[in-house]
């Protein structure tokens, strides 16, 4: 990446105090900034730094007013934080999307449409009836079945797995390892006790401006015809399971290792922290709040709420509830010795040895 100053300032709708035609080829901290790098300031606490920084360019918010003189160009923008990320998106861009051309060895099958400025790695494999827009990325050992639409500016970083039928948006990243479109867990229980597989017969769409971490599952429907759903602007982290026929909201955002079970359908702007495990035939409201950890076992039905624990509720009757939770072991050493003191014998459900005094301080 090159770019003078005044180039970036017009991306991100700025001003430029200083040189505007200073060259810029890296981001970088403004702690760590050399020239030729830019940085931002958005913390107060930061701001000693940019007296001192290397940085040819440091972008501000708007309201800065410096208390020494400076020897570095100033970007002044609405939001420095929004702004460098903005950059940091463009710059992820270009270093993504600079490869193109065709690696061998590599397959594509019969009857596929291919659009411009295509890249394909070595050992990729694309099968029959394939539709790839412009600008799409596909990299080694990256496998894409049968009848798979792909639309523009798509990267799929090594060893991603699409199976037949699967429909992919435009602007969509999707992480190493992960698999769409595979069986979901589906088996009939016989009268011998063994299962019977359901075959899964239906697909899965991933809209635009998705982004799908490493690893990370999403099956497809049962039924032909049905599709599981990953709505437009949702972030999916790292080792997620999607089972068969769900539908996640427009800009949901879910941490590494959350689960959720079969035709469960979680509304949109919902946030959904780490290693939470969600219930099958569910409905999750719209900019619902889920904590890490928590286990849904029925619908969130109202709008708006934050919860947490398992069974998960509302978070500050769980904060209030693990107040007394934590001083459970105080409270029944209490207890035993008021029994002791009106019945005239020990209590013998747990030993006092088990808590000391020091649990009637807390």
């Amino acid at each position: 990446m090159e770019f003078t100053v005044n180039q970036i300032a017009a991306m991100l709708g700025g001003t430029v105090e200083g040189n505007g035609s200073l060259k810029i080829k890296m981001l970088a901290k403004i702690q760590e900034a050399k020239p030729g790098q830019i940085a931002f300031l958005s913390n107060p606490r930061y701001e000693n730094y940019i007296y001192t920084t290397g940085a040819s360019a440091v972008i501000v918010s708007k309201q800065f007013i410096p208390r020494k003189p400076l020897t570095t160009t100033l970007i002044r923008v609405d939001d420095p934080y929004s702004s460098f990320t903005l950059l940091l998106e463009e710059y992820h861009k270009l270093i993504s999307f600079q490869k193109s051309g065709i690696e061998e060895p590599s397959f594509i099958g019969a009857n596929c449409t291919v659009g411009k400025n295509i890249y394909r790695g070595a050992f990729s494999y694309i099968g029959n009836n394939v539709t790839l827009g412009d600008n799409v990325k596909v990299y080694p050992q990256t496998f894409i079945g049968d009848n798979v639409v792909i639309g523009n500016n798509v990267i799929l970083h090594p060893g991603v797995k699409l199976y037949a039928g699967t429909r992919i948006g435009n602007n969509c990243v999707i992480h190493s390892g992960t698999v769409i479109g595979s069986d979901g867990f589906g088996f009939a229980p016989q009268p011998d006790g063994t299962y019977k597989t359901i075959p899964q017969l239906g697909n899965v769409i991933i809209e635009d401006d998705v982004v799908i971490g490493a690893n990370t599952v999403i099956d497809c429907a049962t039924l032909m015809g049905d599709s599981t759903i990953i709505r437009k602007g949702v972030k999916l982290d790292n080792l997620i399971q999607v089972a068969h026929n769900v539908e996640i909201g427009r800009n949901t955002v879910i941490a590494a290792q959350t689960g959720i079970s079969g035709s469960t359908k979680i509304g949109e702007n919902n946030v959904i922290a780490g290693q939470v495990g969600i219930a099958g035939h569910l409905v999750i409201a719209n900019n619902t709040s889920i904590g890490a950890q928590s286990g849904i076992s029925k619908s969130i039905r109202e709008e708006g709420q934050k919860i947490l624990g398992y069974p998960a509720f509302d978070i500050k009757e769980y904060f209030r509830a693990y107040s007394v939770f934590k001083k459970l072991p105080s409270l029944s050493y209490r207890l035993r010795k008021l029994e002791e003191a009106v019945y005239g014998h020990k209590a013998s459900a747990v030993s006092d040895n088990a808590h000391s005094e020091e649990n009637l301080n807390e």
